[in-house]
Formats: C-alpha cells, structure tokens, sequence
C-alpha cells in the first residue's frame, strides 16, 4: 500500500507492515498512471528498505473506492486525494473557526460519489454544542462522533480501528491536532486560527499513518474549496436505495431539486422518511451548484 507520495518518489509499505517502508519509483511502462496515497501497487525490484534501496512499481490494483476533487466546479481535471479508503472523516469545528456546511455538503457529496462512508468529525465542543449541526444531517443517517479539548473520543477511536480512513477539513478545526493524540508519532504541524477565523494551512500533503489499533488513518492538506465538477446528481441519489429506486422514474435530465426546476422529479412522490430523506439530499444536490 502507498502511504505517501514526494517529488516522484512513493513510499510504500509490505503487507501492511508499518514498520516496513519501503521507496519505489513508477515504472517506465505505467507511463502517467496515477498512483496516489491507499493505492495496492505490485513492487519489483530492492524491496528490502534499506536507505538507498530503490524498487519500481509496476502494476497498481484495482480501486474500490476513489475520492476525488476538482479545484472548482468548472475545472474538468479530477485530482485524486486518496484511494481504497473505507470512510472519509469530515472535520469540522463547532465554534473558532464556524462550521461551514457548505463545505461539509460537499464533502458528503464526494464520500458518496466516491464509494466511501462519511462520518462527521466534529471538533471543539468545549466551546460549543453539537446539537443544532448533528440535526442538519439526521435524515441522512451520517454518523457523527464528538470531541473536545483537542482529544479523540472513544467512539472516534473506535470509528476508525481496523480501517483506512481519510480526514479533511478546512485549516484550524483541529484535523493536525486529533491526528497527533491519533497517532503519537505523527508528528504533524498544527497551526492555529487567525483573528478573521480562518485557520493556517499546517499539512502540506496526504500521509497514511498507522493506528495503535490497527487500520490507517489518512491526513491531508487543510482545504478552502472542494470541487465537484465530476459529480452528478444521479451520483448522489443513487447512494440512498429508497431514493435510488424513485428516480428511475424520473424524467431524463432530471436534476431531482424539485419544482421549479424540475416538476416532475420521482422525489417528489415519496412519503414519510424517504420523504424527509429526499428532502435532506436536495439540499447536497444544491452543494453542487458552483461556490
């Protein structure tokens, strides 16, 4: 598994074993062939990890899972942020900076569009209770877990045991902070937030490091903006079976917002928690509009 990427170089474990790294290089005949943190690859070559071994990656297995971004919503080059994640961890902060839902949509868009499992990471709650924002996503059936003090939580802990996991979030919500009482020798910056509210980037790139009890857990880069330019509304339904079943009937082209923009949209038919389940989507489907 790739657990990190710099400058043409991956860094590579065998088996799983953290405590066996080893440095490749992509193979001549992958050409451009993306290969990205969580990536399975096959090595050939010195895969002993001495310090100047060196072995070559040639074959990289099938995805799973792909959780991709676009810079904007009208940039059509997919950037790939990790791959064969089990479930994205969304961080977000209760209070020093906000909660920005706009982006917490988002990012539930691109977990479901991805194939991964969204879990709300909500930091901070020393300062501010979590009730309000947790019933933004009740009918989406989203779990959430909830820390403060800067300390992971046992439900947090055990949320990600025995898995890979990605955590984003955008600068000063805490990500760094969790990630090192995560995994003591992370050693990752942490920065703070600035008196406009708005944190620093501290993580300069996506890194898999390994839990005490087992699994990965991936960090990555504070961000500002995540683009959905590959993302369609079907994506989004289709992640919801009840839903997913309404709207073969749709009409074609429909966006399923619902009148006015779609009058005859299939959601519109549904009736008690499918109802207010459709409901909660439409507003992720308007996370797609551009920011």
């Amino acid at each position: 598994m790739v657990i990190a990427v710099d400058r043409g170089r991956w860094t590579c474990v065998l088996d799983g074993d953290p405590s066996r790294p080893v440095v490749a290089m992509r193979a001549r005949e992958l050409g451009r062939t993306p290969v990205v943190v969580g990536d399975r690859v096959g090595l050939v070559g010195d895969r002993s990890g001495a310090p100047d071994a060196l072995a070559r990656i040639v074959r990289v297995a099938d995805r799973v899972s792909v959780l991709r971004r676009t810079a904007d919503d009208t940039d059509p080059f997919e950037r790939i942020i990790v791959a064969n994640a089990a479930q994205l961890g969304i961080v977000a902060s209760l209070a020093d900076p906000p909660p920005r839902l706009g982006l917490i949509d988002r990012c539930v868009v691109a977990a479901f569009a991805g194939g991964l499992t969204p879990l709300l990471v909500l930091t901070k709650a020393d300062l501010a209770a979590p009730d309000e924002l947790l019933a933004q996503y009740a009918d989406l059936d989203i779990p959430a877990v909830v820390t403060r003090d800067g300390r992971p939580s046992a439900e947090l802990v055990d949320a990600l045991a025995g898995r890979l996991s990605v955590l984003v979030g955008h600068s000063g919500v805490g990500k760094s902070t969790l990630v090192n009482a995560l995994v003591p020798t992370a050693a990752r910056a942490v920065g703070v937030v600035s008196a406009i509210g708005k944190g620093r980037h501290t993580s300069s790139s996506a890194v898999a490091l390994p839990l005490p009890s087992g699994g990965w857990v991936v960090d990555t880069p504070g961000i500002r903006s995540f683009g959905l330019a590959h993302v369609s509304a079907d994506d989004v339904v289709r992640a919801f079976p009840d839903l997913a079943a309404a709207i073969e009937e749709c009409p074609r082209g429909c966006g399923h917002l619902g009148p006015p923009a779609d009058p005859e949209c299939a959601l519109d038919t549904l009736t008690g928690m499918a109802a207010r389940r459709a409901q909660s989507v439409r507003r992720l489907l308007h996370a797609l509009a551009p920011a």
